[in-house]
């Protein structure tokens, strides 16, 4: 069963000092909407957090199907980007959410951990992890724990109900650093592109 896909793409991108990290170009595309392609090739429906219309991360869903949830008081952190976002999506038996600024990402992780919720269905949540074991994103969510978004706030985004439910969390491993590689600033940016040459 496909499942539907949230894309965080509402934060501020406050330390990349007046540039948007979500519309760095790679390979030709902004981030946000390579994020867009690789989570549509998926197969399900895909939802975008943005802060506002007007917002020129909005003009990236051109084109595609994915449909945008806006949060107007996103700046306010993460917890209350979740909270707002996963109350819009559509009734599923389990959501997928993805940051956007996961630069590495590939369309298989998420493949990945979408045959781990089938394989190992007896969890409330999927998670995606380094090679090594270290927990990251994407992460699939049982909608079960959809009454828990409603009580986030503040900056932690949904730290509070991973710590919950530790003992319902498959981690599911992707290749590399690929599940916690995020670039904040442009010395990220540019150590990125170097690396990847």
């Amino acid at each position: 069963m496909t499942l539907p896909i949230l894309i965080l793409a509402a934060g501020q991108s406050s330390r990349m000092r007046g540039v948007d990290k979500l519309l760095e170009n790679i390979d030709g595309v902004a981030l946000l909407r390579r994020q867009i392609n690789i989570t549509s090739a998926v197969g399900g429906p895909v939802f975008v957090a943005l802060p506002d219309p007007a917002h020129p991360r909005t003009t990236q869903l051109t084109g595609t199907n994915a449909l945008p949830i806006f949060v107007p008081n996103a700046s306010e952190g993460l917890g209350v980007t979740l909270r707002e976002a996963v109350a819009a999506l559509p009734t599923c038996p389990a959501f997928m959410v993805v940051l956007a600024d996961l630069a590495a990402l590939e369309g298989s992780d998420l493949a990945t951990i979408l045959n781990a919720r089938e394989n190992n269905p007896n969890y409330l949540i999927w998670r995606g992890a380094t090679e090594v074991g270290k927990p990251g994103h994407p992460i699939i969510f049982d909608a079960s724990l959809r009454p828990a978004f409603a009580n986030l706030a503040g900056d932690t985004g949904g730290a509070a109900i991973l710590k919950s439910q530790k003992d319902q969390t498959c981690l599911v491993p992707i290749p590399g650093h690929r599940a916690l590689l995020d670039l904040d600033t442009p010395e990220d940016w540019a150590r990125w592109r170097a690396e990847t040459r």
